[in-house]
């Protein structure tokens, strides 16, 4: 690895960078990784106490070495070892799966971080993230959309206005005209100003929880310090000392949402008042007060997505100031317009009745229209951005981000069509009384058999990939433990766990075959909605019988499938929380789905790392300020991430004094291709340069973690050839009984990681700088 001496100048002069005096005292910065584990686990001792955090995230030592830096260094051996653990941050109480109701918000926010790298482009760039944060406005506004629709349109406009599906819901009696002898809660005005509390409520709802998450996860103030020279230009925007507190942008996008929500909800209220009152012989006075509404929303809404659209991350500092005005006026507005809506439908208005559907028809199909635009131009940027600066690693070629955004975009249409259609079944019975909801909705939850069979046919090419893969790693098993194979048995498992871990290297091809599907199902759906304005089933009731019973199943199996999907979502979300095996199942997807900023959508699951990451900074700053002691930052799986995040964030001079060990890390293998922008090539060349020493571990049977690969002379200096796992082939003296295929766990286990940990402390030690060019065991060069 880069020496002292080549690491450039030291900070402030532009002599040799120096190394702290010998404090006697080396610490061992343990970060733990997905599923989250204990203190005691870590250090692997029974007693240990916190050294400094709270209840939600800590640093912990054994209580043996509470003390240690005021102790003899003689009087230990190795480092002091220090447990940072996080896992609060991302687990708790069964509750907080209802987190992943709000998924699409989670993914619209992924597809922000995936755009590909691309230096000097600054218009697009802007143009990515402008676009993205469009996508996600679309987002919010189909959710409410679709809780407007259930409460307002189903239940309060047709469901209480038919008085056969009201005698079914004795709870919809004072709301029903027939039911009630025209009570005054009847009207349909009232009933819609009634009913629109379910979905302001839900506005409301998502408005706390992201104002509260962010005081409680991400106002984590960062470490003060100056932008680095020529920042503009740094291989990766974590270096920068903003890139962790976006207080500015979240507060804004957080007013633009709650106000394009409480607008929707306004705009579905008020607009069915303002059609009758436009008919011919309405009241004049009412359809003025109409027309001035509803040009008054409309002015909100362009007022909301100005404000989405006026500005983005600024990241060179920490971005504390507040558009005051702007966030309080915004909501507030929007509430004053909402209630105005309110009284405009209540109004009395005699002989109005409520009949067919509400207008939400052209609602949800110019939102599907635009997503789809806004996905396709998205496209376009990306492919510009990746032709700027190819990748060959970089996932899909660039397109990652715009198909994890249809992704988005297919997960709100489907949950949204799903929902009403179960609701609209549950509500009607016989299936006759009410029209139900917007045909549009029924489409949509009528792709979602098609494309589970697109996804059966996804995994069975996978099952026959997995099978050829493994039956190539057989002879390759044979060959890594010559002379000790002779246990069939024993040898398809290891090259099952090995190809079943090879399977992670085609999610590209995966995401890709979904997304285009998805593409396509819902250009049909918005087609035959807008074509037929009929259900699949009344569209094809005049073909063949074979098209007419498909369409048929696809409508029932649809509704009953989002509604089974609902509850194993929040059934396996429970359980992924209170249960660590299960947690590490679904655990990487949801903590990098977490771990970036809510740069794109406010209403995300917070962001853990913009509370673990300045928690490390500042641990490892103060630590080698007060010590000028020797630290080793070491990472497994998603630990090894904020570790990285964290080395950026250092000052370059404390930078110097760091030296990385990483294992199980999905710092090249997941992030380096999915977010090539923060994690590319570049990025972590230029940490391997910024850092001491940085040495990496990962395994063949490893499903997550990976190789460094970094590209000319630095990639062997990081990388040390895959480790054997298992350590042993059969029974031998050192194991006497067969040895585990460990995959991602257990890495402290391995001989070769002491090794390393003892060789990275030994070029940390002052005045004894290590040759960069040694060979170890195994063939690669030394640290």
């Amino acid at each position: 690895m880069e020496s002292a001496q080549q690491h450039g100048t030291a900070e402030g002069n532009g002599g040799p960078a120096t190394r702290p005096a010998e404090s006697g005292t080396a610490l061992e910065l343990l970060v733990h990784g997905v599923g989250g584990t204990t203190p005691e686990q870590m250090l692997d001792d029974p007693r240990t106490v916190r050294i400094t955090g709270d209840d939600v995230a800590a640093v912990f030592r054994r209580a043996d070495d509470a003390d240690a830096e005021r102790r003899p260094a003689g009087d230990r051996e190795g480092p002091v070892p220090e447990a940072y653990v996080w896992c609060n941050l991302t687990s708790g109480n069964g509750s907080r799966a209802l987190w992943l109701l709000l998924l699409p918000f989670m993914v619209v926010n992924l597809a922000h971080w995936m755009r590909p790298a691309a230096r000097g482009r600054r218009r697009p760039v802007r143009l990515y993230g402008l676009l993205v944060r469009l996508t996600g406005l679309s987002l919010t506004v189909l959710l409410v959309a679709a809780a407007c629709e259930v409460a307002l349109d189903l239940t309060a406009w047709q469901c209480a206005g038919t008085r056969a599906c009201a005698d079914r819901h004795s709870w919809l009696g004072f709301l029903s005209p027939g039911t009630s002898d025209g009570g005054w809660w009847s009207a349909p005005g009232r009933r819609l100003a009634l009913a629109a509390l379910v979905p302001t409520a839900l506005t409301a709802l998502l408005w706390f929880l992201s104002r509260r998450t962010w005081s409680a996860y991400e106002s984590q103030q960062p470490m003060t310090q100056d932008p680095e020279p020529g920042d503009d230009g740094a291989p990766t925007a974590l270096s920068r000392p903003g890139f962790w507190y976006g207080r500015r942008l979240g507060a804004r996008l957080r007013a633009a949402h709650t106000a394009a929500g409480l607008l929707t909800v306004a705009a579905a209220v008020g607009s069915a008042a303002a059609r009758y009152d436009r008919e011919p012989g309405g009241p004049a006075a009412l359809a003025v007060l109409g027309a001035l509404l509803e040009a008054a929303l409309a002015a909100a809404a362009g007022a909301a997505v100005w404000v989405v659209c006026r500005r983005g991350r600024s990241e060179r500092r920490a971005d504390g100031a507040l558009d005051r005005h702007l966030v309080r006026v915004l909501p507030l507005a929007a509430l004053a317009l909402l209630a105005l809506s309110v009284l405009y439908a209540g109004w009395e208005r005699p002989g109005w009745e409520s009949s067919g559907r509400l207008p939400g028809d052209a609602t949800f199909g110019a939102l599907a229209l635009a997503q789809g635009l806004l996905v396709i131009v998205l496209a376009g940027v990306a492919h510009a951005l990746h032709r700027t600066d190819p990748d060959r690693r970089s996932a899909m070629r660039g397109l990652a981000g715009p198909a994890v955004a249809m992704l988005a975009c297919a997960l709100g249409g489907v949950m949204s069509g799903g929902v009403s259609q179960r609701v609209a079944d549950w509500l009607d019975g016989t299936g006759t009384s009410v029209p139900g909801p917007p045909v549009l909705l029924t489409w949509q939850a009528s792709v979602i058999p098609p494309l589970l069979v697109v996804l059966l046919v996804m995994c069975g090419w996978l099952a026959r990939r997995a099978w050829r893969i493994a039956r190539a790693e057989r002879a390759a098993v044979e060959r890594e433990y010559a002379g000790e194979t002779g246990d069939p048995g024993r040898t398809r498992r290891i090259a099952s766990v090995r190809a079943m871990a090879a399977l992670t290297d085609r999610g590209p091809r995966i995401l890709a075959v979904t997304s285009a599907a998805t593409l396509l199902l819902g250009a049909g759906a918005l087609v035959g909605a807008l074509t037929t304005d009929r259900t699949p089933g009344e569209a094809t009731r005049d073909s063949y019988a074979v098209v007419h019973g498909a369409a048929e199943t696809a409508q029932a199996l649809g509704s009953w499938l989002i509604g089974l999907g609902f509850i194993l979502f929040v059934t396996w979300g429970r359980r992924a929380y209170k249960d660590a095996s299960a947690r590490r199942t679904i655990g990487i997807l949801w903590d990098v789905g977490t771990f970036w900023p809510r740069a794109a959508h406010p209403f995300a699951p917070p962001c853990y790392a913009e509370r673990a990451v300045p928690d490390l900074t500042w641990r490892i700053a103060t630590w080698t300020r007060s010590t000028g002691g020797r630290l080793v930052l070491s990472g497994h799986s998603q630990g090894s991430v904020l570790a990285a995040a964290a080395a950026w964030q250092l000052p370059p001079s404390v930078r110097r004094r760091v030296a990385l060990l990483t294992y199980g890390s999905p710092l090249e293998r997941l992030y380096g291709r999915w977010f090539p922008a923060h994690f590319g090539p570049d990025a972590l060349g230029a940490l391997h340069r910024e850092v001491d020493c940085w040495r990496n571990l990962h395994r063949r049977t490893d499903p997550i973690g990976g190789p460094v690969r970094l590209p000319g002379d630095r990639g062997p200096d990081v990388d040390r050839p895959a480790l054997r796992d298992p350590l042993a082939y059969g029974r031998t003296e050192a194991h006497p009984l067969p040895a585990p295929i460990l995959g991602h766990s257990d890495y402290q286990a391995d001989p070769a990681f002491a090794e390393e940990r003892r060789r990275l402390l030994a070029r940390l030690r002052p005045g004894v700088p290590a040759p960069r060019h040694t060979e170890e065991p195994g063939g690669g060069p030394a640290a």
